[in-house]
This record gives structure tokens, C-alpha cells and sequence, in this order.
């Protein structure tokens, strides 16, 4: 079997608020934006906001399912934590850094960066 995975959605709360949040994170305005889906293109990678409520899909926020976010460095792992709610600490994990984050509608992400 040949496949790809080029795209995952968050469920998110407050549509206005998550987008938000994701434009400041990757520094970067949202792709695609609208009251029920909005889109980061992400080097080629899509990563949806999915206004669930307003489809009336039913969804349990927290850590069971983890998107993953590689930085370049440390230090740019650091400032981008800094003032995040911190659900699993910095952590030196093999060759990498590791740390887990909630963001602003409750998802966990995990962000990591190569042991330099």
C-alpha cells in the first residue's frame, strides 16, 4: 500500500480564538478561514481548525490524539512554550527534546526538537 497523511483537524470551541492562537504559534495568517473549517498550509502539510458545535458532533478534548511539531532549535522550542499551559515538561527523550502543550480549546500538541 502506497499512502501519505498530508492533513489532521483540531476540534476547537471558540473558531476566532484557536485561529488566533495558531497564527501567533506559527507565525503565520490562517490559509483558509470560515466559521466551521479553517486551514494552515504548513509546508504542504494541512492542519484544520473544525468547528465541531456547529455541526453538532459530539468530541472529548484532551491527549488522545497527539500532533507532533518539530522546531529547529531549542531556543525557539523554548520561546514558543514560555507561556503555554505545560502538560508534559521538557524532556530530553533520545535524541530529542520533548515537551507537551494544551492549547487555547484544550487540545494536547507535543513540540520537539532535535538534542543539539
Amino acid at each position: 500500500m502506497n499512502c501519505n497523511i498530508n492533513s489532521l483537524y483540531l476540534c476547537v470551541n471558540d473558531m476566532e480564538r484557536a485561529v488566533k492562537f495558531y497564527e501567533d504559534f506559527f507565525e503565520k495568517c490562517v490559509t483558509e478561514k470560515d466559521d466551521i473549517y479553517s486551514v494552515f498550509d504548513i509546508e504542504g502539510f494541512r492542519l484544520g481548525l473544525f468547528a465541531y458545535e456547529q455541526m453538532n458532533e459530539k468530541h472529548t478534548f484532551g491527549s488522545n490524539c497527539l500532533p507532533s511539531i518539530s522546531v529547529e532549535n531549542i531556543n525557539v522550542l523554548k520561546g514558543k512554550i514560555a507561556n503555554l499551559e505545560i502538560y508534559f515538561p521538557l524532556t530530553k527523550i533520545g535524541h530529542n527534546w520533548v515537551a507537551e502543550f494544551v492549547d487555547t480549546e484544550g487540545n494536547h500538541i507535543e513540540i520537539t526538537t532535535p538534542v543539539g
